[in-house]
C-alpha cells in the first residue's frame, strides 16, 4: 500500500471525500496502556507518528490505579504503576506519538474499495486512518447487589490505590479471589483496622505467591465460600440549620452535609446456605474485568464475552488494517508485561500492513 510521507514523518493522504477530515494517518491507536504505548513507541520510531487516542477519564489504563509493580522487567526496586505509564507516555511522545484525550464511541471500517477506517469520538470528531490499533483494555466488573451503586464513591470502591487512604483505622473489605483481589486486600492491611478478603469459591485463583502473602498477613482474614449479597449504609444526613443569624456553608451549589457511608454487608455461604451480616466500611470490588470493545459493535469478530478474536498469535483481526494487543484480546496473561508484549506484535503486524 503506497502512502506519502510528509517532512514531519506522519503518512497523511488528502482524499476527494467530503468526510469528516480531509487527511487519513496512517496508523492510530485507541487506548493508552502498555499495550497502546508500546505500539506507539515501535510506530513512532518507524517514522509514523501514530494519534493515540488516550481516553477522557483514565488514559494510561488500569495501571494509574496500581501501587508498586514488582514483576515488570527492568525494575528491580520495583515501579509506581502511574510512573511506569508516565514513562511509557513520554518515551511514546519522545518517538513523535501525538495523543487525544478523547473516546471513540462509533467505527465505519468501510468496504473493499475504502481502506481507510473511520473513528467517531464523543467530541464529534471523526478520524480516519488506514492501519488502526484497538489496545483499549476492559473494566471493572460489578458485583450487581442491592446497595452497590447507591454506596458507589460512600464506601464502595474498585480501586485500592485511589481510596484505601480514606478508611484508616476501619474496617475493610475485599472481594475476590484472583491476584487483583490478593493484591488489594494485602495493600489495604497498610490502612484498615482489618482486611476480610471474600471469595465464591474453597480455592483461590490467584498466583501461589499472592495466596501465601494474604495467609500470612495477620490483618487478613480469609471468608472462602461466601458471596456478598447487599451493601447497606447510612443515607445522607441533611445539613444542620444555620443559627440564627449565622451562614450556612455551600459546597457545588447545595448545602453542606454529611455524605452517605457504607456501615455493613450482607453475606451468604454458599456451600451452607447461612447467611449474616458483616460491619464494613470500605468495600473494595476486585472480581474480574469485561473488556472495553463495545463501542466496535459487529465491526469486528469478537468471542461470546466481548473479547476481540485475533489470528493465531498475531494481532490480526476479522478487518484488514485492524489489529489488537492487550487486555480487550487477552483473558489468560492479562499482565502488564504481555500487553506491551502484543502491543509491539500489533505495531509490527500494522506496520508490515502499510508497507505491503
Amino acid at each position: 500500500m503506497s502512502k506519502q510521507q510528509s517532512d514531519g514523518g506522519a503518512a497523511l493522504e488528502q482524499q476527494d471525500s467530503p468526510d469528516a477530515t480531509a487527511a487519513v494517518r496512517d496508523a492510530v491507536i485507541i487506548g493508552s496502556g502498555p499495550a497502546g504505548y508500546t505500539a506507539a513507541i515501535y510506530l513512532g520510531r518507524a517514522g509514523y507518528r501514530p494519534l493515540i487516542v488516550a481516553g477522557a477519564l483514565a488514559p494510561g489504563g488500569q495501571l494509574v490505579n496500581t501501587t508498586e509493580v514488582e514483576n515488570f522487567p527492568g525494575f528491580p526496586d520495583g515501579v509506581m504503576g502511574p510512573d511506569l505509564m508516565d514513562a511509557m507516555r513520554r518515551q511514546a511522545e519522545r518517538f513523535g506519538a501525538e495523543l487525544e484525550y478523547d473516546d471513540v464511541t462509533a467505527v465505519d471500517f468501510g468496504d473493499a474499495a475504502d481502506s481507510a477506517h473511520t473513528l467517531t469520538l464523543a467530541s464529534g470528531e471523526r478520524i480516519r486512518t488506514r492501519a488502526l490499533i484497538v489496545a483499549t483494555g476492559s473494566s471493572v466488573r460489578k458485583l450487581g447487589v442491592p446497595g452497590e451503586e447507591d454506596y458507589s464513591g460512600h464506601g464502595v470502591s474498585y480501586c485500592a490505590t485511589c481510596d484505601g487512604f480514606f478508611f484508616k483505622d476501619k474496617p475493610i473489605v475485599v472481594v475476590g479471589g484472583g491476584d487483583s483481589a490478593c493484591e488489594e486486600a494485602d495493600f489495604l492491611s497498610r490502612f484498615g483496622s482489618s482486611v476480610t478478603l471474600i471469595h465464591r469459591r474453597g480455592e483461590f485463583r490467584a498466583s501461589k505467591i499472592m495466596v501465601d502473602r494474604v495467609r500470612s498477613n495477620p490483618k487478613i482474614t480469609l471468608l472462602m465460600d461466601t458471596v456478598v449479597t447487599a451493601v447497606h449504609g447510612t443515607a445522607a444526613a441533611p445539613a444542620p440549620a444555620p443559627a440564627a443569624g449565622g451562614f450556612q456553608l455551600k459546597l457545588g451549589g447545595a448545602m453542606a452535609s454529611k455524605p452517605a457511608e457504607v456501615t455493613e454487608v450482607e453475606i451468604r455461604n454458599t456451600a451452607t446456605g447461612e447467611t449474616g451480616t458483616l460491619p464494613v466500611s470500605g468495600l473494595f470490588v476486585a472480581i474480574g474485568h469485561t473488556p472495553a470493545t463495545g463501542f466496535l459493535g459487529d465491526a469486528v469478530a469478537k468471542d461470546a464475552d466481548g473479547y476481540i478474536v485475533v489470528e493465531g498469535a498475531g494481532t490480526r483481526t476479522s478487518v484488514p488494517g485492524v489489529f489488537a494487543a492487550g487486555d480487550c484480546v487477552d483473558r489468560v496473561y492479562r499482565q502488564a508485561i504481555s500487553a506491551a508484549g502484543m502491543g509491539c506484535r500489533a505495531a509490527l503486524d500494522a506496520q508490515a500492513y502499510l508497507t505491503a
